[in-house]
């Protein structure tokens, strides 16, 4: 895919993907949809040289700002279902990358901003970030997972607050509500940390990452046991040549060498 709405850029092993709207709050309409999921669906997955993704929002102004909602108006209910359903599976693919995705979020993350940045597997806002799911404003309510996840995040109380009253979220309480990781003054050490975060991780066993991040999925999928996938995907981990050497390194006092094997 030729990408117009994404910028795509490696570097040191880290992939920074940026929605590039600014002039439109980097909304989300279908075209950057349709990137988002070919990126995270086929193309991030083939990629074997890097150690992690960071996605963020073109400008300083918003990460994403919502919806577009002209592309909303004449949505009848059958067609709204299959936005939904749409919308949550290209922000399932997210969620279930095998590779750490960090949300650097620089300024509005609203609606299907707010729902794309909680499908990351970490966030680092600036201090100008805000978050919200206003879609009740709009006579709908949220529609690619903002309802469940944002439950996972905050609490029911306080999410049900945040959903019926349409307030926005600033950066600091979203930390505090355990929404966001780090809020840093500015974009520049926004993403300054989320490079330091993948780094780090990156000195890890990735098979060990990728196991550690689909058993933490399994406990809010009400389809699987958590807990027996957690059994599972530890007898996988242990199974590889990463194993023997984590265990082998820790035993002789050194750093161990993963080879994602």
């Amino acid at each position: 895919m030729n990408y117009e709405l994404l910028n795509i850029e490696q570097q040191e092993g880290i992939l920074t993907v940026t929605i590039n709207r600014e002039t439109a709050l980097n909304a989300l309409n279908a075209q950057t949809l349709k990137e988002l999921q070919f990126f995270f669906e086929q193309d991030a997955p083939q990629r074997m040289d890097y150690k992690g993704i960071i996605l963020t929002g073109a400008g300083e102004k918003a990460f994403v700002a919502g919806a577009d909602i002209k592309e909303f108006l004449g949505l009848d209910g059958t067609q709204g279902e299959a936005l939904a359903r749409h919308g949550q599976s290209v922000f399932f693919s997210i969620e279930r990358l095998a590779k750490p995705v960090i949300a650097v979020v620089n300024g509005y993350a609203l609606g299907g901003g707010c729902e794309l940045c909680m499908a990351c597997h970490l966030r680092i806002a600036t201090q100008n970030a805000a978050f919200g799911q206003p879609e009740v404003n709009l006579g709908i309510i949220p529609g690619y997972g903002g309802t469940q996840r944002l439950v996972q995040y905050i609490g029911k109380s306080k999410a049900l607050e945040l959903m019926m009253t349409g307030d926005m979220l600033p950066a600091e309480e979203a930390q505090r509500l355990g929404l966001v990781n780090y809020v840093l003054p500015t974009k520049a050490e926004a993403i300054e940390k989320a490079t330091a975060l993948l780094h780090k991780i990156g000195t890890k066993a990735p098979l060990a990452i990728a196991n550690v991040i689909q058993s933490v999925n399994a406990y809010f999928d009400a389809h699987v046991d958590g807990f027996e996938a957690e059994v599972k995907n530890f007898g996988t981990v242990t199974d590889t040549n990463d194993f023997q050497e984590g265990a082998t390194a820790f035993v002789e006092k050194r750093k161990p060498q993963f080879k994602g094997k």
